[in-house]
């Protein structure tokens, strides 16, 4: 008799990363380099911000050709660069969306006093304080006082709706995800999403408390979402256009 022989499952080679900077504009940008057997071309993605660069590529390509297509992509690489830096500048005279709306941010000189959206002659303005080096930081923590006010409010709405608990709720500034939610009920957002149109926020909200109920991105779920947010496909769509500008404007 022949043993009895166990099936191995074939192993997939591990993803292999390879880390270099290039050149864009006399500008050196750390890029990421991740070699994927599953990968069949060159794809190239810019980071919010345009802090870092990364490249997937298949397996077996030649140095040679990564230079090439670096090479062709420069002129495309410079125009996207410029573009993300001109929105994400925190300054004096410069401008930040909330709810939708874009704010001129006047920075009033004065050492105190509240960051507020005020609603002047000349527009919509936020009006900051302190010292100009602290303006990013004062206009970040006015973005998380508000995101939290419309947040807090429009997942205790839809929980009722679908009589599920929310154990507590917390705020990041995550890049990767616009918000989450654990198995015991806990729901976490990206502060950011109060620069998205309120129909946004809400689709937020929404979607986060319907995996209270379904903890999965099946049909029930995209069912139950458009139930609490009729208006989810057109809010899906806004987020898809510009999340990566909001994920790109820089408060630090």
């Amino acid at each position: 008799m022949f043993p009895l022989l166990k099936k191995l499952t074939p192993q997939r080679a591990p993803a292999i990363q390879l880390e270099r900077a290039i050149s864009v504009d006399g500008r050196s940008i750390p890029l990421t380099i991740r070699k994927n057997s599953r990968a069949t071309r060159i794809t190239l993605r810019i980071e919010p911000g345009g802090r870092a660069l990364k490249m997937t590529i298949p397996p077996g390509l030649r140095e040679r050709d990564i230079d090439d297509f670096l090479d062709r992509h420069q002129g495309w690489l410079s125009t996207k660069l410029k573009r993300q830096k001109t929105a994400g500048a925190i300054e004096d005279g410069g401008e930040i969306l909330l709810r939708g709306v874009p704010h001129r941010i006047v920075h009033t000189g004065q050492l105190r006093g509240l960051t507020q959206s005020i609603d002047s002659e000349i527009g919509h303005i936020l009006s900051v304080s302190g010292l100009e080096d602290h303006l990013p930081r004062r206009v970040a923590d006015f973005l998380k006082k508000e995101a939290r006010y419309d947040l807090e409010r429009l997942v205790a709405l839809h929980a009722r709706n679908v009589g599920k608990p929310v154990k507590n709720m917390t705020l990041k500034d995550t890049r990767s995800r616009w918000g989450s939610c654990s198995w015991d009920g806990k729901l976490s957002f990206s502060w950011r999403i109060v620069m998205a149109p309120p129909l946004v926020i809400d689709y937020l909200a929404a979607h986060e408390v319907a995996h209270l109920r379904e903890m999965n991105h099946g049909p029930a779920f995209w069912a139950l979402c458009k139930e609490l947010c009729p208006r989810m496909d057109e809010a899906k769509a806004w987020l898809k256009r510009h999340g990566s500008t909001l994920h790109a404007i820089d408060f630090a």
